[in-house]
C-alpha cells in the first residue's frame, strides 16, 4: 500500500468534471457534485464543470477542448460507462486517448467488487492520457464516483503519495512531442 510522504509539498491538480446524462440538470447531478466536493476538499482546483447528453460526438468534442486547454491537468467524466445503447462515453474517451491506462479499469473493478459484488462487471470505467491531460470515465452513480475518487484518484492525484503518483509525471506526459 502507498503512503503519504509529509516531507513533500502538496501540488493542486486542475480538474474539469463532465457529467454525461440525457436527463440530469446541474441541480440533480449528485455524481458530479460528489466529485466536485471531493476535488475541492482535497485542495485541487475545479476549472470547469459541464453536463452533456449521451452523444459520442459532443463528449469527444468537449474532451478534446479540455485536453487543448493548458489550464486543465485532468478530466473526470461520470455516466455513460454501462452496457446500453446510449452508453457511449467509453467510446468517446478511447477515440482521443493517446495512451490508455489499462490498470485503471481493473483496479476500479476490484474496488467495486468489494462494494457491489459481481455487479461490478457491468462497468466499463476507463482511463487514459491525451495531449498531456489525464482522462477518466466513471460510472454515473454517486457511490461509484466516491469509490473511484477515494480509493484510486485521490491518492494518485496527491504528489506526496508514495511510491508513485500521477502528479509527478505530468511534466513528462508530452515529452515525445518535445523530442521532434
Amino acid at each position: 500500500m502507498g503512503e503519504i510522504d509529509e516531507s513533500r509539498e502538496f501540488i493542486p491538480v486542475r480538474i474539469a468534471v463532465l457529467t454525461v446524462s440525457d436527463t440530469r440538470s446541474l441541480g440533480e447531478d449528485r455524481s458530479g457534485a460528489a466529485l466536485v466536493s471531493r476535488i475541492q476538499d482535497a485542495g485541487h482546483t475545479l476549472v470547469d464543470r459541464r453536463i452533456l447528453p449521451d452523444s459520442r460526438e459532443l463528449i469527444s468534442r468537449q474532451l478534446r477542448e479540455w485536453c487543448a486547454d493548458a489550464r486543465i491537468d485532468a478530466v473526470i467524466s461520470t455516466g455513460g460507462t454501462g452496457l446500453t445503447g446510449r452508453d457511449v462515453t467509453v467510446e468517446a474517451h478511447r477515440e482521443i486517448y493517446e495512451k490508455e491506462i489499462d490498470a485503471f479499469g481493473t483496479v476500479f473493478a476490484i474496488v467495486s467488487m468489494r462494494k457491489i459484488g459481481t455487479s461490478a462487471v457491468q462497468s466499463r470505467a476507463t482511463g487514459g492520457v491525451a495531449q498531456g491531460t489525464y482522462l477518466f470515465a466513471l460510472p454515473g452513480s454517486p457511490g461509484a464516483c466516491r469509490d473511484a475518487w477515494d480509493e484510486i484518484l485521490a491518492p494518485q492525484f496527491d504528489y506526496r503519495h508514495r511510491p508513485c503518483n500521477f502528479v509527478e509525471i505530468i511534466p513528462r506526459l508530452e515529452e515525445h512531442r518535445r523530442r521532434k
